[in-house]
């Protein structure tokens, strides 16, 4: 009588992550560089789940005044269940988009790293990973006078400090005179 063991959900992930080929589908023009995107990772690892279920999510979340998407990449057996999770900021303002547009944005750049970190995929040779073509204009966001009064008291009980303060937010004359005071 022969046996047969069922493979267990990390045997049948680690098989995925060694099998797994996504290929750089996509061109930025702009930056002249090839990337992958969510779409291209969730095309090449469909075939290979075999009853595998995976699934993708996302949740807006806010921290000490920014918005950002944590996006989960889910893969389960029925049993049992392996979760990965990656975030990505939300810039509102982003020069070219509507606000629907930089949420999008946002939840596809997520989504994808998920998937990077679920199916042990290496982006750091990736363009896309360490592009800088847009990090010359720095946009600083202007912050209300409740969450200014909020990050002064944060401030004041040691769980933000004056610096990341001024380096996230576009402070008005009386906010930085009320800065220095505190």
């Amino acid at each position: 009588m022969k046996t047969v063991m069922k493979k267990t959900l990390f045997e049948r992930l680690a098989k995925i992550q060694q099998e797994l080929k996504a290929p750089k589908n996509q061109f930025n023009k702009f930056g002249n560089y090839k990337y992958r995107s969510c779409e291209d990772i969730m095309e090449a690892v469909k075939p290979l789940l075999n009853g595998l279920v995976l699934n993708l999510t996302d949740e807006v979340k806010e921290a000490t005044g920014y918005m950002y998407i944590e996006a989960s990449a889910m893969i389960s057996d029925g049993e049992k269940m392996q979760v990965t999770k990656a975030q990505a900021g939300i810039n509102p303002e982003r020069k070219g988009m509507d606000i629907a547009q930089s949420f999008g944005s946002s939840s596809s750049y997520a989504r994808k790293y998920a998937l990077n970190g679920l199916f042990l995929i290496d982006d750091t040779k990736d363009a896309d990973s360490t592009n800088n073509h847009d990090k010359k204009e720095i946009v600083k966001s202007k912050i209300s006078k409740s969450r200014f009064e909020e990050a002064i008291v944060a401030i004041q009980d040691g769980r933000y400090s004056k610096e990341e303060l001024k380096t996230k937010f576009e402070l008005n004359p009386l906010q930085s005179k009320a800065l220095e005071i505190c």
